[in-house]
């Protein structure tokens, strides 16, 4: 072979040689994109005697979260809800809050119940999270600058009461039965009577109740009886008011609550249903409206967890919303981002959010402005009130 003919062969063979390992090499792979997640973290109780509450908080949020995630998420994030079950007990909510910290969470809800998030408060203050709570209606809880809240505090649910009952013409004497024990109860009778006196309206008999004589309303409801009273107050939570309705039968009273007591229609089970028809309640939330987003949010809850959701899942879907609107207004796109809680802080006073409880904006105290209403039980079920 010439020495031309053996240089064509080697440059063949190169030729063939860079041909099959060139076809052999696979691709660079390119490194996948990271997703963001913004991650919100709350707890409630979810077993005890006030799991009603934490349950209907969690699934209210779960429910605004897939639907936020569905639709592609905020400002390039995808949001994950983080929740802790705390009994309703401070140092549980203590240690709740603890393992959601651990967890990665950035945006707090709080706790559901008052008691828990007084104790809860203080840890969200010194990590600086933005903390919007959708039912721990204690005054102090939004003592700080970082804390919010959706729903109405003890003393506006008070005010608000008597400004309703006066204004529908629902009583001309009023009676009154509280746990003198709890700060939720005594805080709303204690407004609930300063503004009685002020728009006139007649409270007739004040009965009282602890945690230590809660099973037995024998003696304040034979008080009520004889007072002459054509309605009765209860600023209590739900477990107390099913045990007062079953044991006052005889009592002709409309009886009028407040947030705490929404629950009481499963409290009182089958047998005693038809106790709960027409008691009243004040809530900024009607499952029955026929505005647009309530419709919506009432069908996709009812398809999801197969049952009606109260005032609590309401206000945890529009906490959601609410960090969703706070977080394209305050501009951030990571929870990494420079600032980033206090951007967030700050949105909350510039931000107007039009949600199933009401129409809301937030003052730099951390309370909402919006507008309540009440609903009654028909049938076993709550209904917007007509007059």
């Amino acid at each position: 072979m010439h020495f031309k003919q053996k240089w064509v062969f080697v440059l063949s063979l190169l030729l063939v040689f860079v041909m099959v390992t060139g076809c052999n090499q696979q691709p660079v792979a390119k490194a996948p994109v990271e997703e963001v997640v913004l991650k919100i973290g709350g707890s409630g109780p979810l077993t005890g005697s006030a799991a009603s509450y934490g349950t209907s908080v969690k699934q209210g949020a779960e429910l605004a979260v897939d639907e936020l995630n569905n639709n592609g998420g905020v400002a390039g994030m995808k949001f994950e809800l983080l929740f802790e079950d705390d009994a309703a007990d401070p140092a549980m909510a203590v240690n709740a809050y603890a393992r959601l910290v651990d967890q990665g969470m950035n945006v707090s809800m709080g706790t559901v119940t008052s008691g828990a998030g007084m104790a809860m408060t203080e840890e969200v203050k010194k990590d600086g999270f933005l903390m919007l709570t959708p039912s721990a209606s204690q005054k102090e809880i939004t003592r700080y600058p970082n804390s919010f809240r959706v729903c109405f505090t003890d003393p506006d649910q008070g005010t608000y009461a008597a400004d309703f009952i006066k204004t529908n013409d629902l009583a001309t004497k009023v009676a009154i039965l509280y746990d003198k024990s709890s700060d939720y109860s005594t805080g709303i009778r204690d407004a609930f009577v300063a503004q009685a006196s002020v728009v006139d309206l007649n409270v007739v008999e004040e009965q009282a109740f602890t945690d230590q004589s809660n099973t037995d309303f024998s003696v304040q409801i034979q008080a009520v009886e004889q007072s002459g009273a054509d309605l009765l107050f209860l600023p209590i939570y739900y477990e107390e008011a099913a045990m007062i309705l079953k044991q006052s039968t005889n009592l002709d009273v409309v009886y009028f609550g407040v947030d705490g007591m929404d629950g009481v229609i499963g409290q009182m089970g089958s047998e005693y249903a038809a106790l709960t028809e027409g008691v009243m309640l004040l809530t900024p939330f009607a499952a029955d409206s026929k505005d647009e987003k309530t419709v919506h949010f009432v069908e996709a809850y009812v398809e999801r967890f197969e049952s009606t959701p109260d005032q609590f899942a309401a206000d945890a879907y529009d906490v959601v919303y609410t960090i969703a609107a706070a977080v394209e207004k305050a501009g951030v796109t990571s929870p990494k981002d420079k600032d980033f809680n206090e951007k967030m802080i700050a949105a909350m006073t510039q931000i107007e959010v039009e949600g199933v409880t009401g129409t809301m904006t937030w003052s730099e105290d951390g309370e909402p402005a919006k507008s309540a209403t009440a609903v009654v039980i028909k049938n076993g079920k709550y209904v917007a009130f007509e007059r």
